[in-house]
């Protein structure tokens, strides 16, 4: 099944397809974190019941999808050694302390107030359980900065030294942790993990309007991710934007490739839309493009030279096809989140939210789209990085372990066996949760009476109350 590949591909393989298992988990329980902590606060704030019931729903869920990013995540660590043991020893003086911190700052944190947090309300009393709750949520927040300070540090390295063993030596480690892409990556993955989150609150709450499950709780949780989704999304273009501009100053061989400029443009570069990339003919085949449109993004000039791959040694060249169609499935997302938000919108403006079937429908769709866009968004980051684990310094080829290419296939084939088994069901699960949100205690009064006023339930009266209610 692998036979046509070598060692350092395939070990490429095998850590791309665990970390996309696992960071979708994280990408959801990073805002569903903070969202249930918002719960909890509008249920102190405002006294109403159905906050507490939507916190009590989604509190299970993240428990679930709390331990299978745990679990995950371990694997990745074993990789280290197993298959990237030469760029553990190299790197490893700046790359373990960074995850170690994360260990013992987030983990730790988001460990001991986790159990309060899921089974403590009767017992600590509700102050002190949203305390602990929202110490998870700032947990999660934590751990999302130690892991994107070390991956930031492999994009744009800083405050090191070489040694004599050729190994990265802390000199700075405020430089190390605070390096030249590590705020707008920070910014840019928190923003996708809360409209990650919003968008599946949204999908859950509009398939039980659609349903008319529980009317009441649904049009909540709808409500404030559609609130989540007008905000956050042109919040993201713009984060995203200032992130490319990161980009293109220290990585500019990535956004070359990202936007498929094969050639230099000095009087102005189009922005390519479409198109396929021929990496052997070294151009776009196909375009669709506007002129000039690249360099006034870019460079916020119209006329403003931009330079070409042609500037670039092949050898270092990027995978050009991978990053062009994954950085464009992640901009198209974005764009259709914040059409969804802006819809919403006009639907809040016109009374309509709760009753818009299309927009529920196109909101169920959107359910699992930033988890697409999170997946595009890193094979864009990780593969524009090539031919580099750490960008400019270390060569992937030269990170590997000294291992055969038999024994990474056939761990490469048992983790996808595993993988699909166990978190299939773990998906699964979790969505079944989603589908099950119990129906509303107290009856709507926008719903009408459910008996006319001042006749008691006889026998048929109560066999229909109980009918009405699912019982």
């Amino acid at each position: 099944m692998f036979e046509s590949f070598d060692a350092t591909m395939l070990a490429r393989m095998q850590f791309a397809f665990t970390v996309s298992f696992h960071i979708i988990f994280p990408a959801f329980s990073i805002g569903l974190a903070s969202y249930l902590a918002v719960l909890e606060a509008l249920w102190l704030w405002k006294k109403d019941e159905v906050y507490l019931e939507l916190f009590n729903f989604w509190k299970t869920i993240f428990a679930v999808t709390f331990g299978m990013g745990v679990v995950s995540g371990i694997v990745m660590s074993y990789q280290f050694g197993t298959n990237w043991s030469v760029f553990a020893d190299k790197a490893g003086p700046i790359i373990g302390p960074l995850m170690g911190y994360e260990v013992l700052t987030a983990f730790f944190l988001e460990a001991g107030f986790l159990g309060v947090m899921l089974f403590g309300l009767n017992r600590v009393g509700p102050r002190l359980h949203f305390f602990a709750t929202t110490m998870v949520a700032i947990g999660t927040l934590i751990s999302a900065t130690w892991i994107l300070s070390a991956n930031s540090w492999m994009q744009t390295p800083a405050g090191f030294a070489m040694n004599g063993a050729g190994q990265f030596m802390p000199v700075d480690w405020w430089a190390i942790i605070f390096n030249p892409s590590f705020p707008y990556r920070l910014v840019h993955m928190v923003l996708a993990a809360y409209l990650t989150t919003a968008f599946v609150v949204g999908a859950c709450g509009a398939w039980h309007l659609l349903r008319q499950t529980a009317p009441r709780r649904a049009r909540t949780m709808f409500s404030m991710a559609m609130w989540m989704a007008a905000i956050v999304a042109p919040i993201q273009i713009l984060a995203g934007d200032q992130h490319g501009l990161n980009t293109l100053e220290h990585q500019p061989a990535k956004v070359m490739g990202m936007e498929g400029h094969f050639e230099s443009h000095p009087d102005g570069a189009p922005l390519v839309l479409f198109g396929i990339p021929n990496s052997a003919e070294k151009r776009i085949d196909y375009a669709i493009e506007v002129p000039k449109l690249g360099s006034l993004i870019l460079k916020h000039d119209l006329d403003a030279p931009l330079a070409g791959l042609d500037t670039v040694p092949a050898e270092l060249h990027p995978p050009i096809a991978v990053i062009f169609w994954s950085f464009r499935i992640m901009v198209g997302i974005g764009l259709a989140m914040l059409g969804i938000g802006l819809w919403s919108l006009w639907c809040r403006y016109r009374g309509t939210l709760d009753s818009d079937l299309w927009l529920h429908r196109a909101a169920v769709l959107m359910g699992p789209a930033g988890f697409v866009a999170v997946l595009a968004g890193w094979v864009t980051t990780e593969v524009g990085r090539q031919p580099y684990t750490v960008y400019g310094h270390l060569l992937t080829a030269n990170s590997v372990a000294p291992i055969e290419a038999p024994a990474v296939s056939a761990s490469l084939l048992a983790f996808i066996i595993v993988y699909f088994f166990v978190f299939g069901a773990g998906t699964f699960y979790i969505l079944r949760l989603m589908a099950r949100l119990p129906r509303d205690t107290m009856p709507e009064l926008d719903e009408g009476p459910i008996r006319a006023a001042g006749v008691a339930h006889g026998p048929a009266s109560a066999t229909s109350h109980g009918a009405h209610h699912g019982l």
